[in-house]
């Protein structure tokens, strides 16, 4: 038996790269400081929808809900074997929280036929492995977090073993359901290069509107349309339009979406600086860090 996936994902910046610089006054970060990236652990989930259609069958339909620029990171799902790629991109959905980011994604999932939702099990921009429960929540449907290995699926049920920092479950319910996958769960599987030459002109509406901007600063608006319009559809006949969703399709709520849906304000900043009483150079020899080694456990800095 087949099982159709759906699989949110979510562009985000390189907090491995964050500094003060990167902040804004109000805690949020300044996402434009820094080089977006597919989030980590979404990457497991995608590999694990693979995995499943490569096993059984079926389809994988990857959304994520931002900036024209998330199409980025659709283009790399399809190239890895998802077959359809759905942008959700709304300046209405601009400033949500969790709560209100996983409404909208409800409002999206909804409108796919699927028997299994994957995400990641967080974020490393929020880091509040959120948005997976609350998802499951909306939509009604069991969830089983944590998820370290999938064991089978067969007859309607799925059954899979969760992580649970010291130990681990094997958990069993029935379909639909939603998991969330963690970073020990597989290793994700690179671009097919067949994929990648398919969809590499693989784009979104409003990335066509906004590029033919950029290629035709003196174009009026109407002329513009015109070039999106005949843009889009030669892409269309190639199947390399990536569809593009907004709140008013998804039939949302917006007293549930952005700011106004989004409870979780932030209270007060607080930064951290790090400074050392006292430091020691170590020359950069075996004897000198090996001294350093017997040191610290001596003092018992480690052990």
């Amino acid at each position: 038996m087949a099982y159709n996936c759906v699989v949110p994902i979510k562009q985000v910046p390189d907090t491995k790269r964050i500094t003060g610089d990167a902040m804004n006054d109000d805690g949020t970060v300044n996402r434009g400081s820094l080089p977006a990236i597919f989030n980590p652990e979404d990457l497991n989930a995608l590999e694990m929808a693979l995995s499943i259609k490569d096993k059984f069958g079926g389809k994988v339909t990857v959304i994520t809900m931002g900036l024209p620029a998330a199409g980025a990171i659709l283009r790399q799902s399809l190239y890895r074997g998802a077959d359809e790629a759905i942008l959700i991109t709304d300046r209405r959905c601009a400033a949500s929280d969790t709560l209100a980011t996983s409404y909208i994604l409800s409002c999206a999932v909804r409108k796919l036929d699927y028997d299994i939702v994957l995400c990641g099990r967080q974020a490393i921009d929020g880091d509040t492995a959120q948005v997976g429960p609350q998802l499951a929540e909306k939509l009604g449907i069991p969830q089983i977090t944590y998820v370290e290995e999938l064991l089978d699926i067969a007859n309607g049920k799925i059954s899979a073993k969760r992580n649970m920092g010291n130990g681990w479950q094997e958990v069993k319910c029935r379909l639909p359901v939603l998991l969330t996958v963690i970073d020990e769960a597989n290793e994700p599987r690179v671009a097919i290069a067949k994929k990648l030459m398919k969809y590499k002109n693989a784009r979104t509406p409003i990335e066509i509107q906004m590029q033919l901007k950029e290629d035709n600063p003196d174009a009026s608006e109407d002329e513009l349309a015109a070039l999106a319009k005949g843009k889009i559809g030669t892409l269309t006949e190639k199947d390399l339009v990536i569809k593009q969703w907004d709140l008013d399709f998804l039939g949302a709520d917006l007293e549930w979406c952005g700011r106004d849906g989004s409870p979780t304000k932030v209270h007060r900043i607080q930064s951290v600086v790090l400074t050392a009483r006292d430091s020691k150079t170590v020359e950069p020899s075996e004897q000198s860090i090996s001294d350093m080694i017997h040191e610290l456990i001596s003092d018992k800095t480690i052990s």
